[in-house]
């Protein structure tokens, strides 16, 4: 059964996430309409997670979002299998997709995260797994030279960071200070004026030094992408320079050479050669 599933969805395999086969273009072109959507509703259980960690009693808002989360995911998976003509074949090839589905109708199903560590542990794997698909959904933006889609994704993440310590952190009463101790989590520079003390902003730096190792160690090699590029257009410039000097010179050669043949043969003088005789026809009579 995976042979058949390599086979139909070749090449695009990670962690059990694939997309649609390459020879359905309505399934690809589903499955682009669907990646905001769905980045965007993974996103808002980020704040679900910890609502569910900060408060004993249920939160409408976290459940909502828990479930609006799960039917974004499972349209987008059962949509893009149908109009790739695949359906259980993309939805057996996207294992993740299914996994992710389920968990997180079972993070909206249970109590909150606060009153039992096993519930904890499954949303915190939830969240993993959300995390993870968000950022296969987004691996088209990491090109080779996508340095402003690099810098853009910095900013907005350690932002979005800065303003999560404000809000779980009781240390960081304001935005400036949650923004710095987003930058030294994400940064692991850890200066010692500020740090994590409840178990909300413990869990959640786990989450900021891997998206800003991630981020950072991004930006680090476009910018370095950029200069080994630079070098090397500069080192193509003058490989195709001296190649165009070459291919010159060599025309110029043939130029001088056909030159030379063509005097040689007008000054060469004309010396008549024996006149061919015609084969004689056989006869038809016999001999």
């Amino acid at each position: 059964m995976s042979s058949e599933i390599s086979r139909a969805f070749p090449g695009n395999a990670f962690w059990g996430l694939r997309r649609a086969p390459a020879g359905s273009v309505p399934g690809r072109t589903v499955e682009q309409a669907w990646r905001w959507p769905t980045v965007l509703a993974l996103a808002c259980t980020i704040p679900a997670f910890y609502l569910e960690m900060l408060h004993a009693q249920r939160s409408a808002l976290a459940d909502g979002s828990y479930l609006a989360a799960a039917v974004v995911v499972a349209a987008a998976l059962w949509h893009t299998g149908w109009r790739s003509r695949r359906l259980w074949g993309h939805v057996r090839a996207n294992p993740m997709d299914v996994l992710l589905v389920v968990g997180l109708l079972f993070a909206a199903a249970l109590p909150p995260s606060i009153d039992s560590a096993p519930v904890l542990a499954l949303r915190l794997g939830v969240s993993f797994i959300t995390l993870l698909r968000m950022v296969w959904a987004l691996q088209h933006l990491i090109t080779r030279g996508g340095l402003a889609y690099m810098l853009l994704a910095a900013a907005v993440v350690l932002g979005l960071c800065g303003v999560g310590y404000w809000w779980l952190e009781p240390s960081t009463p304001t935005l400036g200070e949650g923004l710095w101790l987003a930058f030294v989590t994400a940064a692991t520079v850890g200066y010692g004026d500020y740090a994590p003390t409840t178990t909300a902003s413990r869990i959640f730096s786990v989450f900021v030094v891997m998206l800003g190792m991630g981020v950072l160690s991004l930006v680090t090699a476009a910018i370095a992408t950029r200069w080994i590029e630079t070098e090397e257009r500069i080192i193509e410039r003058e490989i195709l320079r001296d190649m165009h000097q070459q291919m010159n010179a060599l025309r110029q050669d043939i130029v001088a050479l056909r030159q030379e043949l063509l005097l040689a043969r007008e000054q060469a003088p004309f010396v008549p050669g024996p006149v061919p005789v015609p084969p004689k026809p056989p006869s038809d009579q016999p001999g």
